[in-house]
């Protein structure tokens, strides 16, 4: 189902024409992991600060990300980005098989990055996003947090 959905996504983005980032602010969904609720605000042409609401590990987690945003030249409205921040937030590190003190709970803070992909359509106020984000946690559950990856679906203001 993933699969499909990803591939629907972006032939839809590949396949309409838009601008290039003509919006000042979004807000919607982030599908994936970790999942939640995203808000994206440009500075400049091309630079945003994101904001991510997001749930995991039985808890709850907000990461904030400066951006710079760089069209790829082919596709009007199709851009990548890079980026890097910082998350802060409480959860169940034993939810997370991954890390090797299972339990552990309580506060955590991190440092994170961020690449992907978004668009941005033309003819309807809708924007896209894929994208990758490694994290590594320094307080709390420390560690190699992971690289996770979602799409984001935001309204543009």
């Amino acid at each position: 189902m993933k699969k499909i959905l990803l591939v629907l996504l972006v032939t839809v983005m590949l396949g309409l024409s838009a601008n290039a980032q003509d919006y000042k602010t979004s807000l919607g969904l982030r599908i994936g992991y970790p999942y939640g609720v995203t808000v994206k605000h440009f500075l400049d042409k091309k630079n945003s600060l994101e904001g991510i609401l997001a749930w995991r590990y039985q808890g709850i987690t907000l990461t904030g990300f400066y951006e710079n945003e760089n069209w790829t030249g082919k596709y009007p409205g199709l851009n990548w980005f890079w980026g890097f921040g910082a998350h802060v937030g409480f959860w169940d590190a034993g939810a997370n098989p991954y890390i090797d003190d299972t339990n552990y709970t309580g506060a955590v803070i991190g440092i994170d990055g961020i690449i992907g992909l978004e668009y941005t359509f033309d003819d309807i106020p809708l924007n896209l996003s894929a994208d990758l984000l490694p994290s590594i946690d320094l307080i709390g559950s420390t560690g190699w947090g992971g690289i996770y990856g979602g799409i984001s679906i935001r309204y543009v203001f």
